[in-house]
């Protein structure tokens, strides 16, 4: 199954960059690769809940929570014909403040050739929604 993993140390408590990683809503004004976000239900992010998110050439995705355990990490998932996207946002405690890790893996019937068209933006991507989730908790 095709993926990355992306870590970063954090200089902020887990609970800051926590409640940073959760507020989707905001991503657009922290995160350059998120053009906008939708939330389709009300609440706190929690198993179930959905979210739109666009970002610059990606088609638009609507991301599911399949888990969350609250204060550590969420997963969500968005599918399309062939091709499912599964991400895992992680902080643990770490000696310098917050150890973040970022994960996405890509399955389905045409992951591999998806995955070859987009594996190179994705990796930018995942590599600024890091660094900018980073700023963001370091300056709040």
């Amino acid at each position: 199954m095709p993926g990355l993993q992306h870590s970063v140390t954090i200089a902020a408590p887990p609970e800051r960059v926590w409640a940073v990683l959760v507020d989707v809503e905001r991503w657009p004004e922290r995160i350059p690769t998120v053009d906008a976000v939708e939330r389709l239900d009300d609440g706190p992010l929690a198993v179930g809940s959905r979210t739109r998110l666009q970002q610059p050439r990606l088609p638009p995705g609507v991301w599911t929570v399949t888990e969350f355990a609250d204060g550590t990490s969420y997963t969500w998932t968005s599918s399309s014909p062939g091709v499912t996207v599964t991400a895992t946002h992680a902080v643990e405690p770490h000696p310098d403040g917050s150890r973040l890790t970022l994960a996405l893996t890509v399955s389905g019937p045409l992951s591999g050739i998806g995955w070859l068209m987009t594996r190179s933006l994705t990796n930018r991507y995942v590599d600024t929604e890091a660094a900018s989730i980073k700023k963001a908790a370091e300056t709040s």
